[in-house]
C-alpha cells in the first residue's frame, strides 16, 4: 500500500488570494498528511465557510491537484477556486459547470442556501481539484 506525503498548509499566512498558488508554494507546510492510495495530489487547506455543508465543513481538510490550464475544467466536479470579480479577491471551494453563456462558469454549492453563481471563466485565477477530504469529529 502507497502512501502520498501531501503538504498542509494554512490559508490565513497567505496574503494576496490572487497569487495563491505562488504564495502557496513559498509557505512552509504546517503539518504534513499520508493518506494511502491517494492519487498524486499537490496539497491540502482547511475549508472555510459553510457553502458546501453537510459534504464539507468549515475545520475539514480539502486535498488538491492543482489544475494548470483552466481549459482542462472536468465539468461538474469540484475545484478550489481563486477568482476576481470587480477588484475583489476571493477563494472558494465549489461544483464547477458550464454555464449557458459562453466564455462563463457556473459555480454551485452543496449547501442549498446558496445560489449559484456565473463568473466569466477568465476571472479564475487558480483552480486545483480538490481529490479529498478529511474530517476530525472530535478534538479529545
Amino acid at each position: 500500500m502507497t502512501s502520498v506525503r501531501i503538504p498542509l498548509y494554512s490559508v490565513d499566512a497567505i496574503a494576496g488570494v490572487v497569487e495563491v498558488y505562488e504564495q502557496i508554494s513559498d509557505n512552509d507546510p504546517i503539518a504534513y498528511l499520508e493518506i494511502p492510495n491517494l492519487p498524486k495530489c499537490d496539497g491540502a487547506i482547511y475549508v472555510v465557510g459553510d457553502s458546501m455543508y453537510p459534504l464539507l465543513k468549515s475545520g475539514d481538510i480539502i486535498i488538491y491537484k492543482v489544475l494548470n490550464n483552466i481549459q482542462n475544467i472536468l465539468w461538474g466536479e469540484m475545484y478550489l477556486l481563486s477568482i476576481v470579480q470587480d477588484g475583489d479577491a476571493f477563494i472558494t471551494v465549489k461544483y464547477v459547470k458550464q454555464s449557458a453563456s459562453p466564455g462563463w462558469v457556473t459555480l454551485i454549492s452543496y449547501n442549498e442556501h446558496h445560489q449559484p453563481k456565473d463568473f466569466p471563466i477568465e476571472s479564475i485565477r487558480f483552480a486545483a481539484h480538490v481529490k479529498a477530504s478529511v474530517r476530525i469529529n472530535s478534538m479529545g
